[in-house]
C-alpha cells in the first residue's frame, strides 16, 4: 500500500567518530553484514513501508553513495511511479560545507514543493533497524502528533553515540539532549522523525531566519514546549553504528541466528546493491565456524566468529577469529587476524599477524576505497 510519505535520508553532517573506515566514504556507505552498506537499512524500511519517494540529502564523499545506490533499481524506486533522488550539497562557496542541514533542505526545497505527499520522514543511515514507518505513520495520525520521533528503550548503555530522549506518562517526549549530556533516561531517539510537509518547511524558514541551521538541535528540540512531540517506541534490534566499538559490536551481534532473522526479514527483507559471485569455495582442510561468509570467497585456512565479504581469500594454514574482512581481502599462508577490522582489498602477507582486543579492534586500511 502507497504511504502518503515521503522519506529524506539525512546525511547532512552525519557523525565522523568511524575512524579510518570513513576516511574515504561517508558513513551511510560503510560496509556491514558481509554484503550490505549502512543506508541499506533505512532505505528498505521505506521501501517495505511503502514509500516509493525517497531523497537522499549527500554532503560529503559520496562518490561510493552513487555507485552502491545507482538508479535505485535494486530497491525498486526505478520506475515513473516511483523515484530515488540523490541530491549532492548545493553549496555557493566552500563555507556552505559548514552550514547545517536546514540549510540544505531550504537549497532543495523544490523536492518537497513538487510533491503531493502531506508527510515527510527525515531519518539518518546509521540506525541499523528494520521498521515499519506504516505503524509509525499510524500513531502519528491517532494522537494527532506535531512530530513524531521514533525512539528505542535501552536500558544498558549504547556504544554509539545517541541522543537520549525524556517522556512523560503519555508518551510526550518532554527534553531531549546530544550523547554529552547527562539526561537520566534509558530511552534514546533513533533520529527518525515523522511530520507533515508544511510543518517541516515553516521549521525550516523559522528557524533559518533566526539564524538557526540545524533540524533537530535549532528546530525541534527548543520546540519540545510548543509542539505537541510524541516517541514511537521501536521493539525490534537497532544498532547506533556510528563509530568504531559500535561498528565491531554490532556486526558481530549478527552471528547470532536470532539477530539476523529479526533484522533482514522483520518487517521485510532488507535490500542491497546486487552484485554476482559464485558460491564460495571451502577447501580440503578447511574450518569454519560460528562465522558469516558472504558469496566468492575461497577458503583453506580456518575462520573462527568472524564476518567475511565478497571475494575473500583465506590461505592455507591461516586464521581469521573474531575479525571483519571486508571485499577482496587476502590473509596469507600461516597468516593471523585476531579482533581485527581489515577494509576492502587489503592484504595480510604470509606469517603476519594482526591482533587487537575485543573492545578495540586492531584496524587495517587501503587507502583507495569505493
Amino acid at each position: 500500500m502507497k504511504l502518503p510519505l515521503m522519506g529524506v535520508i539525512n546525511l547532512i553532517h552525519e557523525t565522523e567518530d568511524m575512524g579510518p573506515l570513513t576516511s574515504a566514504r561517508c558513513l551511510a556507505t560503510v560496509p556491514f553484514g558481509a554484503r550490505y552498506r549502512l543506508i541499506d537499512f533505512v532505505l528498505s524500511s521505506m521501501v517495505n513501508s511503502g514509500m516509493n519517494k525517497v531523497a537522499v540529502f549527500a554532503h560529503t564523499k559520496y562518490r561510493s553513495l552513487m555507485d552502491h545506490l545507482g538508479s535505485g533499481s535494486n530497491w525498486d524506486l526505478h520506475s515513473k511511479q516511483s523515484g530515488l533522488f540523490v541530491l549532492p550539497p548545493s553549496i555557493e562557496d566552500q563555507s556552505d560545507f559548514g552550514k547545517g542541514d536546514l540549510y540544505q533542505f531550504y537549497r532543495h526545497r523544490d523536492y518537497f514543493a513538487r510533491s503531493p505527499l502531506e508527510y515527510v520522514v527525515v531519518a539518518r543511515s546509521h540506525m541499523v533497524c528494520n521498521i515499519d514507518f506504516a505503524k509509525v505513520l499510524d500513531q502519528h495520525r491517532a494522537r494527532g502528533s506535531d512530530i513524531t520521533v521514533v525512539c528505542k528503550e535501552w536500558p544498558e548503555a549504547a556504544t554509539g553515540l545517541t541522543r537520549k530522549a525524556k517522556l512523560d506518562a503519555d508518551g510526550r517526549i518532554v527534553d531531549m539532549q546530544d550523547h554529552f549530556g547527562r539526561l537520566a533516561s534509558d530511552v534514546v531517539s533513533m533520529e527518525m522523525y515523522v511530520l507533515r510537509k508544511e510543518l517541516l518547511l515553516d521549521l525550516v524558514d523559522t528557524s533559518l531566519a533566526q539564524g538557526k541551521d540545524h533540524f533537530v538541535r535549532h528546530a525541534v528540540m527548543p520546540r519540545l514546549g510548543e509542539l505537541k512531540v510524541d516517541a514511537y517506541m521501536h521493539e525490534g534490534f537497532l544498532g547506533v553504528v556510528n563509530n568504531i566499538p559500535s561498528y565491531y559490536k554490532h556486526s558481530l551481534e549478527l552471528l547470532d541466528p536470532n539477530v539476523w532473522n529479526e533484522l533482514f526479514f522483520e518487517p521485510g527483507p532488507i535490500f542491497t546493491k546486487v552484485k554476482d559471485e559464485p558460491p564460495t569455495r571451502y577447501r580440503a582442510g578447511s574450518s569454519v565456524t560460528g562465522s558469516l561468509i558472504a558469496n566468492g570467497c575461497d577458503i583453506e585456512g580456518r575462520v573462527e566468529g568472524s564476518i567475511l565479504f565478497r571475494g575473500v581469500k583465506v590461505h592455507k594454514d591461516a586464521v581469521v577469529r573474531n575479525s571483519i574482512v571486508m571485499q577482496n581481502g587476502v590473509i596469507g599462508e600461516h597468516g593471523l587476524l585476531s579482533n581485527c577490522i581489515l577494509d576492502k582489498e587489503v592484504e595480510i602477507r604470509s606469517d603476519q599477524q594482526l591482533m587487537g582486543a575485543s573492545d578495540l579492534p586492531y584496524i587495517a586500511l587501503k587507502r583507495k576505497i569505493i
